[in-house]
């Protein structure tokens, strides 16, 4: 029973072991070092155009370095609408930094945990604090997908799983649950 709740405290706590990729989802490092605390989660829009948070943010500190999650091409390194950002293609899919003054150019390769640049507070989701929106992104125009970038390290929701394999365990409550014994108190007329 302890290592039971050993590994139920574990996984609500959020340790995790390695990150295994598979052949379409590669591994990837955390953007910020030491590993960030997550100052807002994903929450996908319902279709591309949508409001929804299409990234997570992370807790980081002004002129911090930040890294590339995945290996790939520089798409993007400039200033969107006055906001500096960095894009990363990997295949079909692209990682977004921002806001982060960029020290890569577009077209040059990186690797998993190349500095792309530093990461400022103008522009920044957590203002006046410093914090990285961090976003991942699947194909282009109306076919695009966003997708949780937790899931790149292994940070994503923790799911419980069932200690069985085979058959689900039964459980059978020996009592009634306490309202189902209950009465409505006898109203007294004076």
């Amino acid at each position: 029973m302890r290592t039971v709740l050993g590994v139920v405290i574990l996984l609500v706590l959020g340790v995790t072991g390695p990150v295994h990729a598979g052949p379409d989802e590669p591994a990837g490092v955390w953007p910020l070092e030491p590993r960030p605390d997550v100052v807002r989660h994903f929450e996908p829009p319902p279709h591309p155009y949508a409001a929804g948070h299409r990234g997570v943010d992370l807790a980081g500190s002004p002129g911090q370095s930040v890294h590339a999650a995945l290996p790939g091409t520089v798409g993007f390194a400039g200033s969107i609408g006055g906001k500096p950002v960095v894009t990363v293609l990997h295949g079909g899919r692209r990682t977004t930094y921002e806001p982060v003054v960029a020290s890569v150019e577009r077209g040059q390769e990186v690797a998993a945990g190349d500095v792309l640049g530093r990461l400022v507070v103008t522009d920044s989701h957590c203002f006046p604090s410093a914090c990285l929106h961090w976003g991942l992104v699947e194909g282009d125009g109306d076919d695009k997908t966003y997708l949780d970038p937790l899931s790149l390290v292994g940070g994503g929701p923790v799911r419980l799983l069932p200690l069985w394999r085979d058959e689900p365990a039964t459980v059978r409550l020996p009592w009634s649950p306490p309202l189902a014994r209950w009465r409505r108190p006898v109203d007294w007329v004076a």
